[in-house]
């Protein structure tokens, strides 16, 4: 029998797996281009998920289906993989831990477009301050507001292609199961990313150590394929509104990460910013929760067919 917290152990062990994508980015980065890294991790998981899914024999989507998996696939298979990759050839993995916090609260608010539903004016209020705190934790540590580095907008652009691709996704795991959904996103992405990486292979031949290929396996095998199947599984089983509460622990997890294995400095201003950011974040996703406790839920199709 299941054990009662048997969706949040599933949502915890998904958002660990995510935990460490900053820092094994920033290990990666070292001897491997960041187009390379994005693209190429997104490959091998295409080839992973077209072996699950033809193993499993899971119904193709429909021709509306694949047009809604195209935007999963622009958000979390190309667009936050590649943007991190080039982020983190400059930031450091603490600095892109603290501006991706703000995730959460961005993934609510686009549920909220895309759903059209009305929460009340705090969750707005909240979402726009974990925003503006995350903005001025990136121009302090660049020097000022008119000092914003490259690698800081990256992120924030990386922040909203994976709350547009969260926000689709999720809706569309109500249809498809929530581990298909992100396989039928990587096997509709592979074409492109497999020529993103040709070229990136072309253009400059990898040349990494053991360290930096292990940190690229990791990022294609867990950050890109397996932690779905943990996360959305803890979001199948649920309470769902407790178990997306999980994810406010990455950034604290990242930051840990960056500090144990990166050596990366974490001053007062980094863990300042960060518990700014995640606080706002945490109020944002719990005001929009409270908002919606009392609807219905919707059910998730069976993980097998």
């Amino acid at each position: 029998m299941l054990s009662a917290h048997a969706g949040l152990w599933w949502g915890l062990l998904g958002v660990i797996a995510f935990s460490f994508t900053l820092p094994f980015t920033r290990v990666a980065v070292g001897g491997l281009s960041p187009l390379f890294i994005g693209a190429g991790r997104a490959v091998i998981a295409a080839i992973l998920a077209a072996i699950a899914l033809a193993v499993t024999r899971q119904r193709p989507p429909t021709r509306a289906q694949w047009m809604r998996l195209a935007v999963v696939a622009g958000g979390v298979v190309a667009g936050f993989p590649l943007l991190t990759s080039f982020a983190m050839t400059t930031a450091p993995a603490s600095h892109g831990a603290v501006v991706v916090g703000v995730l959460p609260a961005a993934t609510a608010a686009m549920v909220v477009l895309r759903t059209r539903e009305r929460p009340a004016a705090s969750f707005w209020v909240f979402a726009v301050l974990g925003a503006v705190a995350a903005i001025v934790f990136a121009a302090l540590q660049s020097g000022g507001l008119g000092d914003l580095h490259w690698s800081d907008l990256m992120l924030f652009a990386a922040v909203l292609a994976a709350a547009i691709g969260y926000a689709e996704g999720g809706l569309l795991a109500r249809e498809l199961g929530s581990w298909q959904t992100v396989s039928w996103a990587l096997v509709l992405s592979s074409p492109l990313v497999a020529a993103l990486t040709a070229f990136a292979a072309v253009d400059r031949p990898p040349s990494a150590t053991t360290a930096q290929w292990l940190a690229f396996a990791y990022l294609a095998a867990v950050s890109m394929f397996l932690g779905f199947f943990a996360w959305y599984r803890g979001l199948a089983l649920g309470p769902m509104a407790q178990v997306s509460q999980v994810q406010l622990a990455q950034p604290v997890l990242s930051i840990l990460w960056a500090a144990l294995l990166l050596h990366e400095p974490i001053g007062w201003l980094t863990a300042l910013g960060g518990l700014a950011v995640i606080a706002c974040a945490a109020l944002a996703v719990r005001t929009r929760l409270n908002a919606t406790s009392l609807r219905p839920t919707a059910t998730f199709p069976s993980e097998e067919h």
